[in-house]
């Protein structure tokens, strides 16, 4: 005698279903590592910061808010420019941080006369700089030495620079400023 077949039924199983518990675990875990993502690229790569002066106007005005890259610098990423805008420890009191644009690099030779930059005995262009924020400084030609950068702020007329003080040493530079993220309306890129 044969065993009569019993049909199988199958039934759709459901994955199973997370409890509220878990699924309130797994979005704390998620919000916790993007805080500490957030805490790590703030310490290591871009910081924010707030301009204080006017110095760097009409490029940068007092108040702004702008992220700086701390990382580009610091292990090789990238090498400092002539034009960057740089941001450094105060050579003669390093409590203080200042931001202003390089002008010369080691090796360079500077020489301001009546407000013009000569750079390496060429007249430098600068577009950045409109004519009622310069001034008629004349400084004597000078050689950028090594590890060191001349820096300017783009309003002479009310800028403390490297020519009251000298170039700034490269261990001195932190950061390169990067992004302007308030006022609103000027967000973006800096030039």
């Amino acid at each position: 005698m044969t065993d009569p077949e019993v049909p199988m039924t199958t039934f759709a199983t459901s994955p199973p279903r997370r409890s509220a518990l878990a699924a309130a675990l797994g979005w704390t875990r998620d919000l916790l590592l993007s805080v500490i993502l957030a805490v790590l690229v703030i310490l290591f790569v871009y910081q924010p910061v707030k301009v204080e002066g006017t110095s760097m106007m009409p490029s940068l005005e007092d108040q702004e808010r702008i992220f700086i890259n701390k990382f580009i610098y610091r292990f090789g990423m990238g090498d400092i420019q002539r034009g960057d805008m740089v941001v450094f420890w105060y050579p003669g009191d390093p409590s203080k941080s200042y931001i202003k644009r390089i002008i010369g690099l080691p090796g360079d030779s500077i020489e301001i006369n009546n407000g013009t930059v000569a750079l390496n005995g060429n007249m430098l262009e600068e577009t950045y700089v409109p004519s009622a924020y310069r001034d008629t400084q004349s400084v004597a030609k000078t050689v950028v030495p090594p590890d060191h950068y001349y820096v300017l702020g783009d309003h002479r007329s009310s800028s403390n620079d490297s020519r009251a003080w000298g170039p700034v040493h490269r261990r001195h530079i932190y950061g390169k400023a990067v992004f302007i993220y308030w006022p609103l309306d000027k967000m973006g890129l800096i030039h």
